[in-house]
C-alpha cells in the first residue's frame, strides 16, 4: 500500500469507474457473489436518481501538516490501465481486483477491471467472460452479465467455467427474485458439482420460496453427515446456514456467522448480516464493535452510524454528517450505486420516509433480496405509501415468502 502526504510537490489522483474462495481452479471470487448478492459494500457506476436533487461536496480542507496522511492509495499492480499482453495474465489480474473489491469495499478495483476490459483487443476466452460478467454484475449491469453467462454456459467446453457460470447465473438470479430460474441452476450446478456448494444454493431458493425451516433443517444435516468436505465448502455452508437462521429470527444464526468469520474475517456480508442482527436485538454494542475499523465500507459504516445514534454513542455525529457528505459527493459525481445503503440511512439516520421510499423502491426494482424488501416495506409503512405495501406484500404472498426481520405484512 502507498500512502500519499502533504509534502511539497506531492500530489495524487484515483480514477472511478468478497473474498476468494477455492473448490475447483477459476472458481476463486465466485462463491462470494452468490451469497449476499453483490457483497453489498461500496460498489460504483452510473445510477440515476429521479426526483433527486444533487449536491456539491462540502469544501475542501487545504490546511494539513506535512505528515498527515491524506489517502492510502492501493498497491500499483492491481491499479493498472493497460491491459497485459495475454489474456491469461489479464484474466489473473482482474481476478485479483475482484477479490481486492470483495475484501476491503473498496469500489475503484471494479473500475479498474472494467477499463482494462474496455481496452482488451485480444480474444474473450471463456475465463475472461466470466470475469467480465462478475464485475458486470456488480456493477448492476445485469442484462450484460447474464448474457456472458449464457453463452459461457451453451457453448464453453471448459467445465470449470461453465460451473462458476451456473453458480453466478442462480445468484444473480436469487437476487432479482426470480427463484424458478435460481432453482434451475442450482440444480444444474448440484449435476455438475454436487455436494455443500449446491445444497447452499438449492436451500437458499427453497428457504425464499416458503420453506425457510425445511430448508435450514435440511443444509444443517447436510453438513453434520459432509465428513470429507473441504474447509471453502463448509465455511460456505455456514454462510448459507447463517442467512436462513436470520430469515427465521433463530438465535442459531449467531453461531452460524462467528464459524464464518472465525475463518473469513473479511467476509464483508457475513459481518454486516452479524451486525444487523444485533441491532435488530437492540445489541448496539455489540454491532458498534463488528463494525469498528470498517468505516469506509458504505454497508457496514450505516449499520455503525445506526447503532451509534441508538445507543448515544458520543461518536454518532460525526460519523453520520461523514455518511451525509460521503453520499452527496457520490450523487454530485452521478456515481452512487447501492440505494439500499443510502435509504437506511435516510430512514434511519436522517429520518426522512419519502426519500428513503423513493431510493427503497429504486434499489428494489433491481434487487430483491430479504434487506431489500425489508427495507422497502419499513420505508412504505414510515411514508405511510399504502400503495407500495399492496404491492409489495403481494409479491411476497405470490413467492410465499416470510421472514422475521419483515415488519408486519398482512393486510
Amino acid at each position: 500500500m502507498i500512502k500519499t502526504m502533504n509534502r511539497p510537490l506531492t500530489s495524487c489522483s484515483s480514477s472511478r469507474s468478497q473474498r476468494q474462495c477455492r473448490i475447483i481452479p477459476a472458481l476463486a471470487g465466485a462463491l462470494t457473489a452468490l451469497r449476499g448478492g453483490f457483497f453489498c459494500a461500496g460498489l460504483i457506476g452510473m445510477s440515476i436518481f429521479s426526483g433527486m436533487a444533487t449536491a456539491k461536496p462540502g469544501p475542501i480542507d487545504t490546511q494539513f501538516n506535512d505528515q498527515q496522511i491524506l489517502v492510502t492509495l492501493p498497491a500499483p499492480g492491481l491499479t493498472a490501465t493497460t491491459p497485459p499482453p495475454t489474456a491469461d495474465k489479464l484474466a489473473d489480474l482482474i481476478q485479483a481486483q475482484i477479490l481486492r473489491a470483495r475484501t476491503t469495499g473498496d469500489p475503484r478495483f471494479l473500475g479498474y477491471s472494467e477499463g482494462l476490459f474496455q481496452q482488451w483487443q485480444g480474444t474473450l476466452t471463456d475465463r475472461l467472460r466470466v470475469l467480465r460478467a462478475t464485475v458486470q454484475q456488480s456493477l448492476h449491469n445485469f442484462d450484460r452479465a447474464r448474457n456472458d453467462l449464457t453463452q459461457v454456459i451453451g457453448t464453453s467446453s471448459d467445465r470449470r467455467q461453465r460451473i462458476q457460470a451456473l453458480l453466478m447465473l442462480a445468484n444473480l438470479e436469487l437476487v432479482q427474485g426470480q427463484y424458478q430460474a435460481a432453482a434451475k441452476y442450482c440444480n444444474q450446478l448440484e449435476q455438475h458439482l454436487p455436494g455443500l456448494i449446491a445444497a447452499s444454493c438449492q436451500a437458499q431458493t427453497q428457504a425464499r420460496t416458503g420453506q425457510p425451516g425445511t430448508a435450514y433443517k435440511t443444509l444443517k444435516r447436510q453438513v453434520a453427515s459432509a465428513s470429507n468436505a473441504n474447509a471453502t465448502s463448509l465455511t460456505w455452508a455456514e454462510g448459507t446456514l447463517c442467512d436462513i437462521a436470520i430469515q427465521l429470527g433463530d438465535p442459531a444464526a449467531l453461531v452460524h456467522c462467528r464459524k464464518v468469520l472465525t475463518l473469513q474475517p473479511d467476509d464483508l456480508y457475513i459481518r454486516g448480516q452479524m451486525a444487523d442482527w444485533h441491532i435488530t436485538q437492540s445489541q448496539y454494542e455489540e454491532a458498534i464493535a463488528l463494525t469498528e475499523g470498517y468505516e469506509q465500507v458504505d454497508s457496514l459504516a450505516v449499520l455503525r452510524a445506526i447503532a451509534m445514534k441508538q445507543s448515544g454513542h458520543p461518536d454518532a455525529a460525526r460519523l453520520a454528517e461523514a455518511l451525509r457528505e460521503r453520499f452527496a459527493e457520490a450523487q454530485w459525481r452521478g456515481n452512487l450505486l447501492h440505494q439500499r445503503d443510502f435509504a437506511r440511512f435516510q430512514l434511519d439516520i436522517d429520518d426522512d420516509a419519502d426519500a428513503a421510499l423513493n431510493n427503497a423502491r429504486g434499489n428494489w426494482q433491481e434487487q430483491r433480496e430479504p434487506l431489500d424488501t425489508r427495507l422497502l416495506l419499513r420505508a412504505a409503512i414510515a411514508a405511510g405509501d399504502q400503495s407500495q405495501l399492496s404491492t409489495t406484500r403481494a409479491w411476497l404472498q405470490d413467492h410465499g415468502q416470510t421472514d422475521a426481520r419483515y415488519p408486519e405484512t398482512g393486510s
